[in-house]
């Protein structure tokens, strides 16, 4: 699966390996999570646009977001059944830019966290689907979730799921939704191949979401990982009034 990942690539870069039309500057971003906005490349009468989506996708049926279970991914293996994403799938699909993601592994009774990457250290293209809700008052909202794959069987080895992302040489043919023939794009919700990524341990500061630094990215040893499983844990203060939830803005 993937409920986390990271944008550190400099903006011009991903918009000439993307090529949408918008200049948009943003900084980059270490622990992106779920409900936040985020970059979609899509399709736009003939030409590729850069979108701010919220990640957690909301079916068009669905009549009150309050009670609905926020999906952050769809997976290949029924996403062309489920209601909440078979005409997203041949209608709206989209690429998110990124430069990794995290997973976390249960070693010894805890949970470890690794930062997957490209082993070439490329940005890479996550396979989404996005929806626009609209409410009763007429409120419109874009949202999106992440396709995964089961895991080939290096990934596996941190979890049986794994985002689907495409090549640079496939972009244009998952982007293209003039028909309502999918049978193109069946063959790319795969995983990745064997030894494309590879990963490493990070300190567990990436569990709480408004941690948001390139300390993330950094290797931890084994004796780090001991010291973290062994730290005492302090419960968050917040300041009296603050209603932030860690849920921080894209820009």
């Amino acid at each position: 699966m993937c409920g986390r990942f990271v944008i550190t690539s400099a903006p011009a870069a991903l918009r000439q390996l993307f090529g949408y039309i918008e200049q948009p500057n943003f900084p980059p971003r270490y622990n992106v999570a779920p409900t936040q906005p985020i970059p979609v490349v899509l399709v736009e009468n003939g030409a590729r646009h850069f979108r701010l989506m919220r990640w957690g996708l909301l079916p068009s049926w669905v009549k009150d977001p309050r009670g609905f279970t926020v999906l952050i991914n769809a997976r290949s293996e029924t996403v062309l059944e489920k209601p909440a994403f078979k005409n997203a799938i041949r209608r709206r699909r989209g690429l998110i830019p990124a430069d990794g993601y995290y997973e976390w592994k249960t070693e010894g009774g805890r949970k470890q966290p690794y930062f997957i990457h490209r082993a070439d250290g490329a940005p890479l293209g996550f396979a989404a689907l996005f929806e626009t809700w609209a409410g009763p008052n007429g409120e419109e909202l874009d949202t999106v979730a992440i396709i995964t794959a089961a895991a080939s069987e290096d990934l596996a080895a941190l979890h049986d799921r794994v985002p689907v992302t495409i090549s640079p040489g496939d972009f244009e043919r998952w982007l293209d939704i003039r028909g309502d023939e999918i049978d193109s794009i069946l063959p790319l919700m795969t995983a990745p191949r064997i030894g494309e990524f590879a990963w490493h341990p990070v300190s567990t500061r990436v569990n709480r979401v408004a941690n948001d630094d390139g300390q993330l990215l950094l290797p931890i040893s084994a004796e780090e990982m001991e010291a973290e499983a062994v730290k005492p844990k302090k419960a968050a203060r917040k300041p009296a009034g603050s209603t932030d939830d860690g849920q921080g803005s894209l820009f």
